[in-house]
């Protein structure tokens, strides 16, 4: 017999939606969104409970193909919580909102972005493909602000002239890039999740990200690969 899902309280209902009129949340906003709904709706509260919570939610959402996850920003190392839709790829669900040569432009700023070395992109090599959209080419003013767009949207981050897959999008996103990228895309060797923003070992090629090598390398006396052993070439972030 499949245990019933948890029930769905007005404290779990709150929750959802601010949830959702941010499409993400970083995990200390998350922590007091939670404790505000249990306050006001006179709910059951531990402060350790937060991922109770959202399971009691994923339960409910099972049927609707959503589901709240939690990911890690690749800048810090922060938990994140996000509304995910599981009934389409991520990719499909963009296309009610964008226009075709503005997916194209996202596709190939993806591309640019997952094949990369480093996980970014520069504005500079993102507009120069506006002209070579094979749906419709694009001025590099367009370009320029359906950038800023996908920036509001929370697909894209942006830190000075360089573009990265947001949070946001990661966290969504991930099992898209993982079968479609099979070759470039990695996970970390570490927390076991995608990895874009990553240090590579030049000895055996395995990923990790910047927040998972700092706090791997804090703990060991010598910087060597937890793959091959070999020395990490790569500076601490």
């Amino acid at each position: 017999r499949v245990a019933m899902a948890a029930q769905m309280t007005d404290a779990h209902r709150r929750f959802l939606q601010v949830l959702m009129s941010h499409g993400i949340m970083e995990g200390s906003e998350a922590r007091k969104l939670h404790r505000r709904c249990c306050e006001i709706h006179k709910a059951y509260y531990a402060h350790d409970k937060l991922d109770d919570f959202v399971s009691a939610i994923n339960g409910h959402l099972q049927p609707l193909f959503m589901q709240v996850r939690k990911g890690m920003s690749e800048c810090d190392g922060r938990v994140h919580y996000a509304l995910v839709n599981l009934a389409e790829t991520e990719i499909t669900k963009m296309a009610s909102d964008y226009m075709e040569n503005e997916l194209e432009l996202f596709r190939k700023t993806m591309d640019l972005i997952i094949l990369s070395e480093s996980g970014f992109a520069s504005s500079t090599d993102i507009l120069n493909l506006a002209d070579q959209l094979k749906t419709k080419k694009m001025k590099k003013k367009e370009a320029e602000q359906v950038l800023k767009v996908f920036v509001e949207d929370k697909w894209l981050s942006e830190r000075s002239g360089e573009y990265t897959l947001h949070t946001r999008c990661i966290i969504e996103m991930e099992q898209y890039i993982l079968s479609n990228y099979q070759d470039a895309a990695r996970k970390c060797n570490i927390c076991h999740s995608l990895a874009v923003q990553s240090q590579v070992c030049e000895s055996c090629g395995i990923g990790m990200h910047l927040p998972c090598v700092r706090k791997y390398f804090r703990a060991q006396t010598e910087r060597r690969c937890p793959q091959c052993n070999d020395l990490w070439s790569a500076d601490i972030p």
